[in-house]
């Protein structure tokens, strides 16, 4: 089994459906070809009245990083939101969280950590993203990205640097957890239904479940308890893994498993949406981050 392996077990397969796409700023956004199928009748669209947002590049080692950020218009010293994407990348999706956590009073931003190995969005199945492009993509470098846009939202995006957050969905819910393992300025995560174990190798050198003690913040789990890819046993050792490790921002993690409930829950264009799921997810999301110094 590779490392990667969960995550396309997780995914519903691909059908046939025609992608939609738009433009935001500079770069091409919209729904990734193999995100499908889209679906207009629960999809969720937060426009963007009374907010600043919009898609730029960030320089980040020699590469322009695609990114997409929401904010309250004229809005300064906002906790900070980072979004990572599942492993479609940034698509509309993504933009469209960042624009519901902006209509909350934060700064979000978004990033494609795929862009330097391939462009994600435009491949034709899940199997193809993972195998060339995901599985290619290092753990250090999308550190490094998170990085460079935490210190550019404070800089340049009105963001507070001593309020900053995390969250992330599927891929990016597995990012959250080491990313808040990295930077010490973290103070709280949300993981929705985040890989947390697996082998070790040069390009994910340790899992969630191995960081457990080095959670500079607390973190928010949200799993599905009838998640294909990511077993409830796997969910339990993280628990273990949690108390074990005795810390502040451990004891404070908190998990919740929705029973019979399938991976990528929120996710409202696809068929693995649960409203019930989704709904009570999000609030659980915002109060978390109110609640750990994000309000």
């Amino acid at each position: 089994m590779t490392d990667h392996s969960s995550d396309l077990a997780s995914l519903v397969p691909p059908v046939d459906v025609t992608r939609r796409g738009f433009t935001l700023g500079s770069l091409a956004v919209g729904f990734a070809l193999a995100a499908r199928p889209v679906r207009a009748e629960t999809r969720i669209t937060t426009d963007a009245a009374g907010l600043e947002a919009g898609a730029f590049t960030l320089p980040v080692s020699g590469f322009d990083v695609p990114c997409y950020f929401a904010r309250p218009a004229g809005g300064e010293r906002l906790a900070t939101i980072l979004v990572a994407p599942e492993i479609f990348g940034l698509h509309e999706h993504i933009a469209d969280v960042c624009r519901r956590f902006a209509h909350e009073g934060f700064l979000a931003i978004a990033f494609d950590p795929f862009a330097r190995q391939g462009d994600v969005t435009t491949l034709p199945d899940v199997q193809t993203i993972i195998s060339t492009v995901v599985s290619k993509t290092p753990d250090a470098q999308v550190m490094a990205d998170l990085d460079a846009i935490a210190a550019h939202a404070a800089a340049e995006r009105g963001g507070d640097p001593e309020r900053l957050g995390i969250t992330g969905f599927c891929w990016g819910g597995r990012t959250t957890w080491l990313y808040t393992a990295h930077n010490p300025k973290v103070k709280a995560g949300v993981a929705w239904y985040g890989r947390l174990v697996g082998p070790s190798n040069e390009i994910t050198p340790r899992q969630p479940v191995e960081v457990a003690a080095d959670l500079a913040g607390p973190v928010l789990g949200l799993y599905g308890g009838a998640d294909s890819g990511i077993p409830v046993a796997t969910v339990e050792q993280m628990r273990a893994a949690l108390a074990a490790a005795g810390t502040p921002a451990a004891q404070a993690s908190e998990i919740i498993v929705y029973p019979d409930t399938p991976h990528a829950f929120h996710a409202d264009y696809r068929p693995s949406y649960r409203p019930e799921a989704a709904k009570d997810g999000w609030a659980r999301c915002l109060a978390w981050f109110r609640d750990h110094g994000l309000g």
